[in-house]
């Protein structure tokens, strides 16, 4: 009597890198929430949205998730008695989920020290500019101002300056005689939602290396 040992099947790639774990931070309508879950039913993405952290009630954002049946928080500022207080209980909601990758999509809050301690150069961000030009909440205002003829959006590692971290990814968006700031930052969203979703699965799929200034996917 003779006997054989199949050999064990191995997973491809994707099924691996399907661990990865996202956790999304956000702070209104959730476009960029809405493309990450797009693309994480994808096994082939190689991450997953596991967790989104709001720092608002009520907003549309955290409806979305709730549809996907991805589980939510709300750690909003005015119910700690500062700004180190809720930038800890940020930190525990995040850390909750155990993510691999932070995403900033359309938070509108600035990371403190405890949260960077815990997630820091494993958290991403975009900007509606191409940086280090133009950082700040009106990007697309000030590059307007500027007279720029070429506009786009930015990846970012997220550290403790104002949009100031090592820059992952960006795509230029022309500026049209005509645009005002409502219609390039429409063309520069549409580009951000993609070039984010981009980024993150290659993080996912590939790795993320950050040395100083430089950051590099894969």
């Amino acid at each position: 009597m003779t006997s054989s040992t199949q050999p064990r099947p191995v997973p491809p790639a994707h099924a691996v890198a399907a661990s990865h774990r996202l956790v999304v931070l956000v702070s209104g309508a959730g476009s960029n929430l809405a493309a990450l879950l797009d693309a994480h039913r994808d096994p082939a993405y190689g991450a997953r949205v596991v967790g989104v952290v709001s720092d608002r009630p009520g907003i549309a954002a955290l409806d979305l998730a709730r549809q996907a049946g991805v589980p939510t928080a709300v750690v909003a500022l005015r119910d700690f008695p500062d700004r180190a207080a809720w930038d800890r209980a940020l930190t525990e909601a995040v850390g909750v989920f155990s993510p691999d990758t932070v995403v900033c999509a359309g938070f509108m809050k600035l990371v403190g020290a405890a949260f960077l301690g815990r997630f820091g150069g494993r958290t991403v961000n975009t900007h509606p500019a191409l940086l280090p030009s133009f950082p700040g909440a009106h990007g697309v205002r000030d590059a307007l101002a500027y007279g720029v003829k070429v506009s786009g959006c930015s990846v970012i590692v997220v550290d403790d300056g104002v949009d100031a971290g090592p820059i992952i990814a960006q795509e230029a968006v022309p500026v049209a005689d005509d645009d005002t700031e409502e219609t390039l930052h429409e063309r520069i969203k549409v580009v951000e939602r993609r070039l984010l979703v981009d980024v993150v699965g290659r993080i996912a799929r590939h790795g993320l290396d950050v040395d100083g200034r430089h950051a590099r996917l894969g």
